[in-house]
């Protein structure tokens, strides 16, 4: 691993990796009346999966939006970067809101063929991901295992879909524009051809897994410090996965403020960007790495091999 500037994702390729690594987001339309559309918007979760990068939205039927997109089938779809366990609770500590996209476009509801090709799709997600944590490796078990099912789970969540009571309506959402939001709140238009070009990080679908697992074990939360003192001079009191892809990752570390030496001074959280040494196109390359990069700092460090 190098500490020389990173490489990092598209605008364009963390929309469609936001896209891949959630499984629900945040409808809005247009409420309607007897007299037609009004101007009042109606929000509410729902859950969707994506295809061909595209997202197929699970509508409750009792939802209000089935009676709105009757009338109006203009509508917004929102999806934040899915950030769970002890880190979201310190982001919002912060004030700080994770990386998100804006989708606006119309809802389509699919015939009776499509739901069902939908449907097949969707048992297609959740086989993948129950398929990859029954096959993963040591290196890769041993990073996931401490992640919080519950709240990481695409496939638990996604089965309600399948063999819950409710009745869904579902829908196409059909993209006009996109803006993405960073964890500073910029925004950034995406262009729409660069948009259905790019492709979601190979990593995505499992990220919140991943990200969870390191922050929910102690020993690979030091390895992060420990990666900001060794690669980046940074010396850090506390450090959490931020984010990961195919390039590197994030770290948000607790660092000594600018004008303050000695270890003596205020505090402040901090992002860093770290990149790999090779591109990760699998879940297992990921793993392999960061585990060679924890060897070789606590080496170097204590001079001891492995994590404790």
């Amino acid at each position: 691993m190098k500490a020389n500037k990173a490489t990092v994702l598209t605008f364009a390729e963390k929309c469609k990796s936001i896209l891949s690594s959630n499984w629900q987001g945040q409808l809005n339309t247009i409420k309607a009346d007897a007299k037609g559309s009004k101007e009042d918007i109606y929000t509410s979760k729902v859950k969707y999966i994506c295809k061909r990068g595209k997202p197929y939205l699970w509508v409750p039927e009792k939802a209000l939006h089935n009676v709105n997109v009757v009338v109006d089938e203009r509508s917004s779809f929102a999806v934040t970067n899915p950030i769970p366990g002890p880190l979201a609770s310190l982001l919002r500590s912060l004030r700080k809101t994770p990386s998100r996209i804006a989708l606006t476009g119309e809802v389509v509801p699919l015939t009776e063929e499509k739901v069902q090709s939908a449907r097949t799709v969707l048992r297609e997600v959740i086989r993948s991901e129950q398929k990859a944590m029954s096959e993963s490796s040591y290196t890769v078990s041993g990073v996931l295992s401490s992640s919080d099912h519950s709240c990481t789970s695409r496939s638990e969540s996604l089965k309600e879909l399948l063999e819950g009571d409710e009745n869904y309506i579902v829908y196409k959402f059909n993209q006009r524009s996109c803006v993405y939001v960073d964890g500073s709140g910029d925004t950034h238009k995406i262009d729409t051809e660069d948009m259905a070009a790019s492709k979601a990080d190979l990593l995505a679908p499992l990220s919140a897994k991943l990200i969870d697992g390191i922050n929910q074990s102690a020993p690979r939360r030091r390895a992060l410090m420990l990666f900001c003192c060794t690669y980046l001079n940074a010396n850090a009191k506390d450090a959490y996965m931020l984010s990961i892809d195919r390039k590197g990752f994030e770290v948000l570390s607790k660092v000594l403020s600018p004008g303050f030496k000695d270890g003596f001074g205020q505090f402040e959280w901090k992002e860093f960007r770290l990149s790999l040494e090779e591109e990760a196109h699998d879940v297992e390359a990921f793993c392999r790495q960061l585990v060679e990069m924890e060897e070789e700092v606590v080496k170097e460090v204590s001079g001891h091999g492995g994590l404790a």
